[in-house]
């Protein structure tokens, strides 16, 4: 009877001690999981890449190069768009996204952004602010993931009194042909997808497009 006795408290305390174990084990493992997901969160560069699809008042201007480019129609109609007190624009900005992986860690690890809180600024003035909600998988092996941000704004009310060559002019460098995105700033507030949940930058990224920050 003794020797039945001891045999079960002895497996009782072995259960316990297994179920610590594995308590343990799974804590670890979740901590394990988060701290890889931080750090991969930290190795996540950006950088602005080209302006796609820019429209000025229902005028394309990919193949404009300045305003002797444009003729006679579009004039005609950015400018009765202009005397109307309205020229409202469409364009794409391209955020680029790498995850490196130089600062340790598997090559083949990913990470998710769950959400993207965003804000685009012309000439450093806040131009216009979003948010992306659809996950995003940013591979873990270096290669570039294009994020699309669709913007649409009326130039004119950003412009103020502007005369209207000035504004057209800020159209093209932005969206013309030879356009690029040096003159926008985005400045960018991640969340990463872990084990305990979205975790989201304490602070804003600024993203240009000279290099990835």
């Amino acid at each position: 009877m003794v020797y039945i006795v001891k045999k079960y408290y002895t497996m009782k305390k072995l259960l316990v001690i297994t179920v610590i174990s594995i308590l343990f084990a799974s804590i670890h493992f979740r901590c394990t999981g988060v701290s890889e997901a931080i750090d991969n969160a930290t190795r996540l560069q950006f950088k602005l890449g080209k302006v796609d699809k820019f429209n000025l008042a229902g005028i394309r201007l990919n193949n404009i190069n300045s305003i002797r480019d444009f003729n006679v129609l579009d004039a005609a109609s950015l400018l009765g768009a202009f005397a109307n007190g309205r020229m409202p624009s469409t364009f794409t900005v391209n955020l680029i996204a790498k995850n490196p992986n130089t600062a340790g860690g598997s090559t083949e690890s990913s990470t998710l952004l769950k959400a993207l809180d965003w804000r685009l600024l012309l000439d450093n003035k806040n131009l216009l602010s979003g948010a992306i909600t659809t996950p995003i998988t940013i591979p873990g092996k270096g290669q570039e993931t294009v994020i699309p941000i669709p913007i649409s704004v009326d130039l004119l009310q950003f412009f103020g009194n502007g005369q209207y060559e000035d504004l057209i002019r800020l159209a093209l460098a932005i969206g013309g042909k030879t356009g690029t995105s040096s003159r926008l700033t985005l400045k960018i507030k991640p969340t990463i997808d872990t084990f305990l949940g979205g975790i989201t930058y304490p602070g804003e990224i600024d993203v240009i497009d000279k290099e990835f920050r």
